[in-house]
């Protein structure tokens, strides 16, 4: 940048704004549709920074490096810094940005294993960050309404707004400058929405940002990919990919082309959950222990909503043994127990491992009341519970081991969510289905539940005809289990309707 000029003297991209860019700093999740794809929602947005020199102008030219497959495009914003920013409030954010325009974040996920998440060489490659064309003036947009698209090869990739954002453009500028000054001319790239996939050499990618009520666009940010020639020297790192890899480089595993085993919510679908519903929990426990699972039942704990039957996935909290010093550092504050209360919704069920310890409260009624507010099914801890008249008085279901008056401090420290738990005698998975009343409480893998629940339907209406017909005074030899005869019959109630009798 030369010295008698400003960034917001500049209103293309070209070099003088590269020279000008000490920083390149980048979000990891920012927009909500691309955090659904990853499974995840982050209570804070996280960066990771990307060499200067990988900034490079429209038109330019991207080299997929030899021996690798996975070269993905990123459409992204970037803000363009207009005065240094230290510590400044949400408020005062926006009016630190001189500039906005398009960019694409390119990245070899071949190379993401090499630096542990910090994607120096994954996504600092020269011509990685191709930035403009035009520079479009921050203090004449209004950044809760851009639109973001991205073409490959003509064809609309990526096509967004900011309304979707988890984190507004002013909480990443304030959230950064807490802990450096953001110079004038710095860069951010501000996350990219679903849609980002993998590029291959003779691809072109153009990315385009508007504030289509001003009327101003940044046009069409080109970038043609390339077939590197040399490999990568033999005293680095080598290019190595994974499944995950390759989930993460295309956007799903139906787009890399890789199928994954059916789990939680995927495989609890409206007609399994109405079937294994409709059928008493005994059943169910019988089409498991066909299938040699025999230790699949949660045992010892009381219900606070006596029949009630509950469905869901579950969500899992584990607790240590309390140890003084390991409470001090993940006992207080926003700990493992709050956050996954806080992150639970809809169809799952809080599923919390206590050991069996009885002698102190794993939750009470103000965090019990939390996760019914977030649409959680039920509570399952095989520990205590504190407030328990308040938390019977609730109308999520909450299966306990008892009532007792302590904090979690006398006996656990909440110490990791989403892992595998050990709770009232079995072992539950993350997505696992869980299926409980006052009966029992039963796990149902996710890949056995669509079969599962064919069958205990099956199982259950025969069960209704040897009841009603035992009712009606019939022995049970030859009915119970049903002989030839007794089969006939069933059948033709069965093309009946399933009458009464």
């Amino acid at each position: 940048m030369g010295s008698d000029a400003t960034v917001t003297d500049l209103i293309t991209a070209d070099q003088t704004i590269f020279d000008a860019a000490g920083k390149v700093l980048a979000v990891h999740l920012a927009y909500s549709s691309r955090a659904a794809q990853r499974g995840r929602t982050p209570a804070f947005p996280s960066y990771f920074m990307k060499a200067s020199s990988s900034l490079a102008a429209t038109g330019s030219t991207v080299e997929r490096p030899a021996s690798t497959e996975l070269l993905a495009f990123e459409g992204e914003i970037a803000l363009i810094i207009g005065t240094d920013a230290r510590r400044v409030s949400v408020e005062d954010a926006w009016s630190h940005v001189g500039f906005v325009t398009a960019s694409n974040d390119l990245g070899v996920y071949d190379m993401k294993y090499a630096d542990k998440g910090s994607n120096i060489r994954s996504k600092s490659g020269d011509g990685y960050t191709p930035l403009g064309p035009v520079l479009l003036p921050a203090a004449s947009l209004n950044p809760a309404a851009l639109r973001i698209r991205t073409w490959v090869n003509g064809e609309i990739a990526q096509d967004a707004t900011t309304e979707e954002l988890i984190f507004s453009f002013a909480q990443i500028v304030a959230d950064l400058s807490q802990q450096m000054t953001l110079k004038t001319g710095d860069i951010i790239l501000t996350g990219t929405p679903a849609g980002s996939s993998v590029i291959v050499p003779g691809d072109v990618v153009e990315v385009q940002v508007d504030d289509e009520a001003a009327g101003l666009s940044t046009g069409r940010l080109a970038t043609t990919v390339i077939e590197g020639n040399q490999d990568f020297a033999t005293f680095g790192n080598q290019p190595k990919i994974t499944d995950a890899d390759r989930i993460d480089a295309f956007g799903t595993a139906a787009e890399a082309g890789i199928e994954l085993p059916i789990t939680g919510k995927a495989a609890l679908t409206d007609e399994v959950k109405e079937k294994l519903m409709s059928v008493a929990t005994a059943t169910i426990s019988g089409a498991l222990r066909s299938r040699g699972l025999n230790n699949v039942s949660v045992d010892g704990l009381q219900a606070t909503k006596g029949m009630t039957k509950v469905i869901g996935t579950a969500r899992t909290l584990r607790y240590v043994p309390n140890r003084e010093d390991l409470f001090k550092t993940h006992g207080g504050g926003y700990n493992a127990q709050k956050r996954v209360i806080d992150d639970i919704g809809p169809g799952e069920i809080l599923v919390m491992e206590a050991r069996g310890e009885k002698g102190s409260g794993t939750l009470g009624d103000i965090l019990a009341m939390r996760t019914q507010v977030r649409g959680a099914e039920a509570i399952i801890t095989d520990g205590g519970v504190r407030d328990l008249d308040a938390v019977a008085a609730l109308d999520i279901p909450t299966f306990h081991n008892g009532a007792h008056p302590a904090v979690l401090g006398r006996k656990h420290v909440p110490w990791d969510t989403d892992v595998a738990v050990g709770c009232g005698g079995t072992t539950i998975v993350p997505g696992d289905i869980v299926i409980a009343d006052a009966d029992g409480i039963l796990v149902i893998p996710p890949h056995l539940a669509a079969e599962i629940a064919d069958e205990v339907v099956e199982n259950e209406r025969q069960d209704t005809f040897v009841f009603l017909n035992v009712k009606n005074g019939n022995k049970i030899q030859g009915l119970f289990p049903m002989n030839a005869e007794w089969k006939a019959k069933y059948n033709q109630w069965v093309a009946n309707g399933e009458p009464e009798f």
